[in-house]
Order: C-alpha cells, then structure tokens, then sequence
C-alpha cells in the first residue's frame, strides 16, 4: 500500500503493528494508494527485496583524457557492452527461484529514466551498434516515455540496466536491480579530485561507479573483472 509502517502507531502488544493498524492508516484523510508507474515500481522493489541477494562494488574511471564534449550516455553503454564481453556473468538472468541462469549474447540494456509519475526503464536493444544509432534510439525513448506514448514491450527485456543518477547527484549508490536481471551499473556525478596520472599527483575529472550485483548469479571475481573493463573503456580519449 506503499506506507512507511515507521509511521504508524502500533496498537499490538508491545507497539506491533497489525493488519488493522495497516487497514486503518491505508483509509486515513490524506492516504494515496499508488497506482500505475510509482505500485509497479514498488512491486519492483519488493521483489529485489525478497529474491536478491544483492552486493555493491565501487570505483572511479578517470575520464580526464576524454577530446573534447563527449556524451556521457554513450560512453557508459559502449563500457557497459565491453564489460559484458569480458564478464558474460554480468549479462544474463537468474531465473526458476534462482536455480537457473541464462546467458545473454545480445546486451540489451534499461536505462533508467526520471519522471514526476515515477522511474521508466526503457530498454536499448543491441547496445553494441553504432553510437549514432544509439542515440537516435534513446532520444525517441525518452521521448515516447515522457509524452506517455512509449509501448509496453519497450519496457520489458533489459539483460543489465544502468542508471546514471549522477546527472542528479550523488556519487557511490547501493543500487535495487529488478529480477530476472544479476546486475546494474550506476554513474555518479562527475567531478574534478585530485588522483596520481602519469606518476603525478594532478587534478582529474572523476566518474564514480557503482555496481550492484545479484551475489547468486554473479562471483566478486566476475563482477570485478566487468567493473575493471568498464572503467579501461571510459578511461580512453575516445
């Protein structure tokens, strides 16, 4: 119902609360049952909080070595597809209550996108095409999401999901992956902080990462190897 149960006064033995306590605050002046986007986002949550068992590894890429403007957006995916290719274990789903995994060769990858209805995660299908393929796809995604006109399998299938929430802010986040995936990357935001570069001490642009991955699917050798990748593709001029 989408209530924080930190909220609501307990009327069991010892302050517990009970399914009346639930049923009474659900029907209160001001309660708003969640609907469309904001339930199936919780629903999401729910499952990652009963299936998964998450683990988080971070990193930075320094991309200070980066000619001229580049898109960021771009630049994640093309890292996100090699990492996938050095570490297929990232790329796949957990399926059957957790006792079966499938491999994906395709990298299909969900990028989360903001909206004042909630979190849509449209899909980006073949992520190894060229970057202005890519980016005529993800600008008519976003904009089918944001005019409510986006189809429901557009929605559907993603292999790994990333989520560049540093646009926002933030650096380092424990991410939630939604079953059947094993993985998702979050970008942090980019900042200028001192790193040793060619010996040196020297000012560098940072890209903070965060990897969340399912610990049953996923070894940390394997989620260090894809994590590693990612961060030796951004770190390349171009």
């Amino acid at each position: 119902l989408g209530l924080d149960l930190a909220a609501i006064r307990g009327s069991g033995p010892g302050g517990v609360v009970t399914l009346a306590d639930v049923e009474r605050a659900a029907t209160a002046p001001g309660a708003e049952p969640l609907r469309g986007v904001r339930l199936a986002m919780a629903r999401s949550m729910a499952r990652f909080r009963d299936e998964v068992a998450p683990t988080t590894v971070c990193d930075d890429a320094d991309i200070g070595d980066w000619a001229g403007e580049a898109d960021v957006t771009l630049r994640l995916l093309r890292a996100i597809v090699a990492g996938c290719r050095a570490s297929p274990a990232v790329n796949a789903w957990l399926e059957g209550g957790g006792t079966s995994r499938r491999l994906h060769a395709q990298v299909d990858i969900g990028i989360a996108v903001d909206t004042e209805d909630g979190l849509f995660v449209p899909v980006l299908r073949d992520a190894a095409r060229p970057a202005e393929a890519l980016r005529a796809d993800f600008t008519a995604l976003k904009s089918a999401v944001r005019d409510r006109s986006v189809a429901p399998e557009a929605l559907r299938g993603a292999t790994i999901t990333l989520s560049n929430f540093g646009m926002l802010g933030g650096r380092y986040a424990a991410l939630a992956l939604v079953p059947p995936q094993v993985a998702i990357l979050g970008a942090g935001r980019i900042s200028a902080q001192p790193a040793v570069h060619g010996g040196a001490l020297a000012v560098r642009r940072l890209l903070p990462l965060s990897l969340t991955f399912d610990h049953r699917a996923v070894t940390g050798a394997e989620a260090a190897r894809f994590l590693a990748t990612v961060i030796e593709d951004l770190a390349r001029p171009t």
